[in-house]
């Protein structure tokens, strides 16, 4: 079950930190302005330490900060987000290095940042600021969980390719037209910032790990020396997030499979910076690269990360 927190927040800017266990927190507020939100490794404000500020700047602006220095890593208008007679809705994901906030009920995050340097996020904290009183509930949500979410997106009776990945860490749920079911791997990010998920589909006989980016309504897979547009297409759910630097042909232990050739050889989930963007794509390891879909073509890269479980 969720833990459901009633919070309430000065005008002073202190945060009030609670410990987290999964990769987001969902929340209602209730303020004029300026909602804060902290994520760190201790329950106080320390760095490392991401910031997302809601409705700053007389509710005008979100921004995302990074241990409490400028300039801002991302900044939107978001003219009247907060109201201070009604509550309003949001959730905060990090997953992946990917720093993500959106409203409620909407999948797609208002805000989104990727750090190249991660850090492991124990706790939570809000407080408000500026002329501003908030009213909270936190939801902390615990883990994905693979079944319900399977339950959600139930596959077709003996559709291939799906079935629990071995180590039981995570499955493959059929989706379309840029759906992202509930608990999707946030694997990096697109040049605009919206997050890109790990995603897989069926092309010229193979089953090729590639990406989602949600606002363009399908995925995408490298293959042929072209990027493939996918309208049907498979999301990994619940599954690792773990990312291993490695180069050539040299497959770590514990890589997480995500496919496999046209020939029967088996494909490794990857990711690469490019151009930038924090893009997914698919190893393969005869040809000792990364593979990903860019700008319409299939690019290769040897120095890339991996996917373990």
């Amino acid at each position: 079950m969720a833990n459901i927190l009633d919070v309430s927040t000065d005008d002073n800017l202190q945060y009030q930190f609670f410990p987290v266990s999964s990769g987001s927190v969902q929340f209602k507020i209730r303020a004029p302005n300026d909602a804060h939100i902290a994520l760190t490794m201790a329950p106080q404000e320390s760095e490392p330490m991401y910031e997302v500020f809601i409705g700053g700047w007389g509710n005008t602006k979100s921004v995302i900060r990074r241990n409490r220095t400028k300039p801002e890593k991302v900044e939107i208008d978001t003219p009247n987000i907060l109201n201070a007679g009604e509550f309003r809705g949001f959730w905060v994901r990090w997953d992946g290095g990917v720093i993500s906030a959106g409203r409620e009920g909407e999948a797609i995050p208002f805000i989104s940042w990727c750090d190249p340097q991660p850090f492991p996020v124990g706790f939570v904290g809000v407080c408000t600021g500026w002329g501003a009183t908030g009213t909270w509930k936190i939801e902390v949500l615990p883990p994905p969980s693979a079944p319900s979410a399977a339950a959600l997106y139930s596959p077709p009776p003996g559709y291939p390719g799906i079935a629990p990945v071995s180590g039981g860490a995570g499955i493959w749920v059929d989706a379309t037209s840029g759906q992202v079911p509930p608990g999707a791997v946030v694997g990096g990010q697109d040049c605009s910032g919206e997050p890109i998920y790990v995603a897989r589909a069926r092309h010229e006989g193979a089953l090729i790990p590639g990406k989602l980016a949600s606002s363009h309504g399908c995925a995408y897979v490298p293959w042929g020396g072209k990027e493939n547009g996918k309208n049907e297409y498979q999301v990994l759910v619940g599954g690792p997030n773990s990312w291993m630097p490695t180069s050539g042909s040299n497959i770590p232990p514990g890589a997480f499979p995500g496919g496999e050739s046209e020939d029967g050889e088996p494909l490794f989930i990857g990711r690469v910076s490019h151009e930038g963007s924090l893009t997914t794509g698919k190893v393969q390891q005869s040809h000792g690269v990364c593979y990903i879909s860019f700008g319409g073509q299939e690019l290769g890269f040897p120095d890339y990360e991996i996917l373990v479980a």
